[in-house]
């Protein structure tokens, strides 16, 4: 009994040991280990950077755009010289966008304009561009919304942020095939879709300028001839890239041209219900459904279809009270969503029941209204003679109906089939207006 007991006491000394090992010793050694010495360059550089705390200075300035007087080949050499970044280029998190349907339509285009402006049309560059944007977007730097982020600067003639917003390229109108891709891809970045090559950059140029910045940031990665660039320290890292756009997308009328939802917002005409909603999207949606012949004499857009002359042009009834200012709104949400469109209206009590037009139908016409997006023709035009206005580029030319000749009393000219009606055509002198579509 007794060596039994003294072996247990003994078993129980030695378990308490190795617990006392455990519990003590084994952080030690751990606190050892981390202790160690090891080179500076041993510390992983995006563990490092996850240490460096927000700096209590405010975001770093964003100046207008500015380049050196370089040639080009200079300027290619110059970039050339400067090394990549080292450090670790992760991918931007997923952009999510929160807003409104007119809000989402109206990114979408701002987005699609930026991408299609500034890198062409080809997808990858068209990304890239998107990716940049987006991190902007989420930078305390930049304003908040996707298209304060694009037209940033477009009240000066130089130095944009993007230069297409201020050096006169959105005279030239994108091709609907270019445009709708450009769209597309908006439409993907703005659901969460990343392009990780270019991380959390925030400003990028193409290798044949140097912008001032260039030696002040770090050069991340190359897209094509675009090279693109984070700020550096804790302005460039993740943890600053915490907004989103969530804040209310401006109107931009400079795009509203090709861009459906920057046009003015649609006003409901007196006398008749508009059937669309309240967003740009919806409006869209609306204005792209099929009109066929089974939606002749109901109410579309705010105006009763008449007739279809073909499958661009439409002959309609204006509302009743409606005002004459008023028409090119409803005419431009008729023809919304449409490449080209024609509109020919009249008011009811001298609206033709069929076709084709008289040309007593055609002095009776009170409003015109045509749009091409290719071309960026848009422009609106009243029957002076009963709607005066004050512009006179803004009167349709003026048909009047003339008697029909009787035949001589020789019977006239055998053989020969004569007009049994004619047209005189009074042109009004043109006016600058009249020049400018």
């Amino acid at each position: 009994m007794t060596d039994i007991s003294t072996s247990s006491r003994l078993h129980a000394i030695a378990m308490g040991l190795v617990w006392a090992l455990l519990f003590v010793g084994l952080p030690f050694c751990v606190a050892g280990w981390e202790s160690r010495h090891r080179p500076a360059d041993a510390v992983p550089a995006a563990v490092a950077a996850a240490r460096i705390r927000r700096p209590a200075t405010p975001p770093p300035p964003v100046e207008p755009v500015q380049v050196y007087a370089l040639e080009r080949d200079q300027a290619v050499a110059l970039n050339a010289a400067i090394p990549f970044s080292r450090d670790p280029n992760p991918a931007a998190r997923p952009f999510l966008f929160s807003g409104t349907e007119t809000d989402l339509a109206r990114a979408t285009d701002c987005l699609a304009a930026a991408e299609l402006y500034e890198a062409g049309d080809d997808a990858v560059g068209e990304q890239a561009v998107a990716q940049v944007v987006l991190n902007r977007v989420r930078h305390p730097a930049f304003p908040k919304s996707v298209c304060g982020v694009v037209f940033q600067g477009q009240e000066r003639t130089t130095g944009c942020q993007f230069t297409f917003a201020c050096d006169g390229a959105l005279a030239r109108t994108p091709g609907p095939a270019a445009w709708e891709r450009a769209r597309q891809i908006a439409r993907g970045a703005l659901a969460g879709q990343v392009y990780p090559p270019v991380g959390y950059a925030t400003h990028y140029h193409t290798d044949w300028v140097v912008p001032y910045w260039s030696d002040s940031l770090d050069k991340i990665t190359a897209v094509g001839t675009h090279l693109f660039f984070r700020w550096r320290g804790w302005w460039g890292t993740p943890p600053a890239f915490r907004k989103n756009g969530s804040v209310g997308e401006p109107l931009i009328e400079r795009i509203a041209r090709f861009s459906i939802a920057h046009q003015a917002p649609t006003l409901a005409l007196p006398g008749a219900g508009t059937p669309i909603g309240d967003s740009a999207e919806a409006i869209a949606a609306q204005a792209r459904r099929a009109i066929g012949l089974d939606q002749i004499g109901k109410v579309v857009a705010g105006v009763r279809l008449i007739a279809l002359a073909d499958t661009r042009s439409f002959v309609v009834e204006l509302p009743r009270g409606s005002k004459a200012d008023s028409w090119p709104e409803s005419a431009r949400t008729f023809c919304a969503g449409r490449p080209q469109c024609r509109i020919m209206a009249w008011v009811a009590a001298d609206a033709p029941r069929e076709l084709p037009l008289t040309l007593a139908n055609l002095a009776a016409m009170r409003f015109s209204y045509i749009h091409d997006i290719q071309s960026g023709l848009q422009r609106a035009l009243w029957n002076c003679a009963i709607t005066p206005r004050a512009a006179k580029g803004e009167c349709m030319r003026q048909r009047v109906p003339v008697a029909a000749a009787t035949d001589s009393a020789d019977g006239g000219l055998a053989g020969v089939r004569r007009k049994e009606r004619f047209e005189t055509v009074t042109i009004s002198p043109p006016s600058n207006a009249a020049t400018n579509p």
